[in-house]
Order: structure tokens, then C-alpha cells, then sequence
């Protein structure tokens, strides 16, 4: 069993080669151990209006996990919100959920991004007509270039902080999807192209790999996509935690319309490669031999065959005179008497009982 999944591991793995950078819209992709904890960095300044803050995330390549950076995006179109991506255990394995556009803010995890998503919804602003209002309590953004702004305190009920960044498995976060949440996720809009484009630059960039920045990327957050260096992009100030490095990193790829069925979030059903168990064909419980079959079986030597109701050729009838079934019980009789020797009863005269 376990070389047949470190087969399906390779193989997938090389298929992983061929879509490295494209499982924000294309590919979903699983992986055998946790991505790091997410690091700390500070937001960079909003480039304009319009703009929607978008979280960095560790993503996986065949070269392991690395980050792709944070950075401000336009929408696709305005009304539309940024439900970011996640990874999830199930199966044994960590599964990868791309994020998404909607009119209104999915299922992410639980995960505490930061700068607007605390783990569920969206605090960092909303649409009015085609106008985008900027929270200034969790948004970088400056009056001189942005006028639609508000002020607004996030409270955070979550009693313990950390930066863990996946949801499930050993120390996850354990928070489950709501109703509307699930509702949201079947509205979903895939990335925009400059979206993926700046994944794919990510995915390029060997000091992005966490085995090389130890969790803590040089280039954390950008103020646009795809742009990796310059005025205003951000470095990590430090690792969520300290990073371990794993011994093995199989990993596989599965189609978008194959997420596993049991992690939480939007699922429609489970990665065709998957084992999936078919149950054994059911064998009939062994009847009973008839009276006939039971008449005719083989039986050993000097073995008694076993007592049976009501067959008067094969059971020993009672020590009683054959009578009809309904008379009487007869009453018993005088012991009969032995005459003493010498003494012979007189003959018997046929003519005394010859009618005259």
C-alpha cells in the first residue's frame, strides 16, 4: 500500500513539473506535510483606488513550498471581493484551495491573513455603487490619493494568536464553513490573469522557497502584482515560527473538480485517484438441510443418529398394548396363578358349553 502511494507521489510529482505555478486557477494540489506558519510583514502602501488587498500564501512547486507574496490587485470588476485560498487536511494529506472573486466573501480557512481578513469575512472595506471604501484601521492607504475612506476596529475573538496556516491536521485551526459561506463559494469568479501571473513569477524565484528563506521570504508583500523588487516592496520582519524542514515532499496533483469530500470548505466530491473501497460480494448464510437431506446424510460408524420427532419405523414404540388411539386405559388384570405340581386343571368339556 504504501509503495503504491510513493508511485502515485512521483507520478504526480512529475506532472507538478508541467503545471508549476498554475494551482491558483488550474490545479489543485495536495501534499504530504504542512506549510510553514505564515510570517510577519507589514502591508505596503495601496497604489490607488480601485485596488483590493490580496494576502501572501505558501504555495507548492516541485521544488517544495514558497511564498507568494501579498499584494494589491484590481478588481475583476467592481462589487466583486477576494476570498483568499487555503490549505486543508484530509486523507492524510494537505490539499490546496485556490481563492476566488465573488460579491461576497467565502470560506478561507479560518487562516488570520491579516490587513482586513481576521479568519472569516472581510473588514477591509466595501463597495458602494462602483466607489471601493478603504478601512484605514486595517488598510495602508494615504488621504492624498485615496478620499473614500473609514475608520472601523476589527475585534478578533480569537483567544489564542498564532500563524498557523492551514486548517485541520495536527494543530490546525479548526474552524468549519457557515451556510452562507458555502453559498458563496458556488458564485465563484477563478483569478484574474495578473494574478497568476504573479504566482508564476513567485513560483520562479528561488530565495521564495521556504527550504532556502527558512520561513521568513525576502520579498513578503508588493503593491502590485508581478513586481518583486523596487519602491515599496516588503520584506518579512520575521518567521511565524521556527521552520522545520521536512524529510520527504511527495506530492500530487488533482483535477479542480476532484477536492476531497471530507476537509471543509467547498468540496463537490473526492480526488479520483483515491482508493476507494468496494465491498466484498455477499455470501449467502448456509441453510439448514431439509428433512430429506437430513434423512439421507452419512453418518459415522458407531455413532447414534440424532433423536427425531415422530417416526414410528425408527423409534421404539412404548411399553404399551396397540389399542385404538381413543380407548380406555384397560384395568390391569389378577397375577396369573401357577397350579402346584401334580395337580393338572380337569379338561376341558366341549359339550357344557354346546347349546342343548
Amino acid at each position: 500500500m504504501h509503495i503504491m502511494r510513493s508511485i502515485r507521489c512521483l507520478i504526480f510529482a512529475l506532472v507538478m513539473i508541467a503545471v508549476s505555478g498554475a494551482s491558483l486557477a488550474q490545479v489543485l494540489v495536495s501534499v504530504n506535510f504542512g506549510p510553514p506558519a505564515l510570517p510577519v510583514y507589514e502591508q505596503p502602501l495601496c497604489p490607488g483606488e480601485g485596488y483590493i488587498w490580496l494576502p501572501g500564501y505558501w504555495a507548492w512547486s516541485p521544488g517544495g513550498y514558497y511564498w507568494v507574496p501579498g499584494t494589491w490587485a484590481l478588481a475583476p470588476e467592481p462589487g466583486l471581493l477576494w476570498t483568499p485560498g487555503y490549505w486543508a487536511f484530509a486523507d492524510d494529506f494537505y490539499y490546496w484551495h485556490p481563492g476566488y472573486w465573488g460579491t461576497v466573501v467565502g470560506f478561507y480557512g479560518g487562516i488570520p491573513y491579516g490587513y482586513g481578513y481576521p479568519g472569516a469575512g472581510y473588514y477591509g472595506g466595501y463597495w458602494r455603487g462602483r466607489q471601493f471604501f478603504y478601512n484605514r484601521t486595517v488598510n495602508n492607504v494615504s488621504v492624498t490619493n485615496i478620499r473614500n475612506v473609514y475608520s472601523q476596529t476589527v475585534v478578533n475573538n480569537v483567544t489564542t494568536v498564532n500563524r498557523v496556516s492551514y486548517n485541520g491536521g495536527p494543530g490546525g485551526i479548526t474552524a468549519r464553513p457557515t451556510f452562507g459561506e458555502q453559498a458563496a463559494a458556488r458564485q465563484q469568479r477563478p483569478p484574474t490573469a495578473e494574478q497568476v501571473q504573479h504566482e508564476r513569477a513567485a513560483s520562479t524565484n528561488h530565495e521564495l522557497l521556504a527550504s532556502v528563506n527558512q520561513g521568513r521570504p525576502p520579498v513578503a508583500a508588493t503593491p502590485k502584482p508581478a513586481e518583486f523588487s523596487g519602491r515599496g516592496v516588503v520584506g518579512a520582519r520575521q518567521a511565524g515560527a521556527p521552520y522545520k524542514a521536512p524529510s520527504t515532499a511527495p506530492s500530487r496533483a488533482v483535477s479542480p473538480t476532484s477536492r476531497p469530500e471530507g476537509g471543509p470548505g467547498n468540496q463537490p466530491s473526492r480526488p479520483e485517484i483515491e482508493t476507494r473501497r468496494v465491498p466484498a460480494p455477499r455470501s449467502e448464510a448456509p441453510r439448514p438441510p431439509s428433512a430429506y437431506q437430513r434423512e439421507n446424510l452419512p453418518r459415522p460408524e458407531n455413532v447414534p443418529p440424532p433423536t427425531r420427532e415422530a417416526h414410528p419405523q425408527n423409534l421404539p414404540h412404548p411399553q404399551r398394548e396397540a389399542r385404538p388411539e381413543n380407548a380406555p386405559p384397560r384395568e390391569p388384570g389378577p397375577p396369573h396363578r401357577q397350579n402346584p405340581p401334580g395337580k393338572e386343571p380337569p379338561p376341558h368339556n366341549q359339550d357344557e358349553e354346546r347349546p342343548r
